[in-house]
């Protein structure tokens, strides 16, 4: 069975990758890029180093630079990271060899997150399944199993070598003009997992 599972390197995607594999599926790491940072790298390291086959797939610039103008327009980012998500499902979902995508998004997540009803529609639409391991799980219990298993490197996100969404989003603002410190949150701390903390903690 397997499963084309959203990549960052974080925590929480890497935790979902493991539960993924421990419940029996085939786990392909991808990441989402669209040609204007080879951030996808970070991810990629990350993923040989927790012995997961990897790929990227690199979407259309358009849909990046949709985002940045709802960045601007809402001098906010949420809306723009729901709305790559939301395509980045769509674009992998229609992918003639998938059948099922997953992602690390989990109970307490505000954005990006598909409701029910959202996930329904994607699903019926792709004729794909929507796999989400951390849906049940609060950030207390992430914390406390990805603490156990992987070395975690925690920094702020403009300083963080990392392969989400944002950093390509953030680019594109600056190549703009516009600081994205005024649109991102200026104190927001995140992670890149840089390996097993126990070398058998994957088996």
């Amino acid at each position: 069975m397997e499963v084309y599972h959203f990549y960052s390197g974080g925590k929480d995607s890497s935790l979902a990758a493991y539960i993924l594999r421990q419940l029996g599926y085939e786990v392909k790491l991808i990441t989402i890029n669209f040609g204007v940072l080879d951030s996808w790298k970070y991810a990629k390291e990350t993923a040989e180093a927790l012995g997961f086959p990897h790929e990227v797939i690199f979407l259309d610039r358009e849909i990046l630079e949709e985002a940045a103008e709802m960045c601007i327009r809402d001098s906010h980012p949420s809306n723009a990271i729901q709305f790559i998500h939301e395509r980045a499902l769509e674009e992998v979902a229609k992918l003639e060899h998938v059948e099922r995508i997953s992602d690390g998004t989990r109970r307490d997540d505000r954005v990006p997150f598909l409701d029910q009803r959202k996930t329904r529609s994607l699903e019926d639409r792709f004729n794909v399944q929507y796999i989400r391991p951390l849906l049940g799980l609060g950030y207390k219990t992430i914390r406390e199993l990805t603490e156990k298993l992987f070395v975690v490197e925690l920094k702020e996100s403009e300083k963080l070598e990392k392969s989400d969404y944002e950093v390509e989003l953030r680019h594109l603002l600056r190549e703009r003009g516009i600081d994205p410190l005024t649109i991102f949150p200026k104190r927001h701390l995140q992670s890149r997992v840089l390996g097993w903390k126990k070398e058998k903690a994957h088996l």
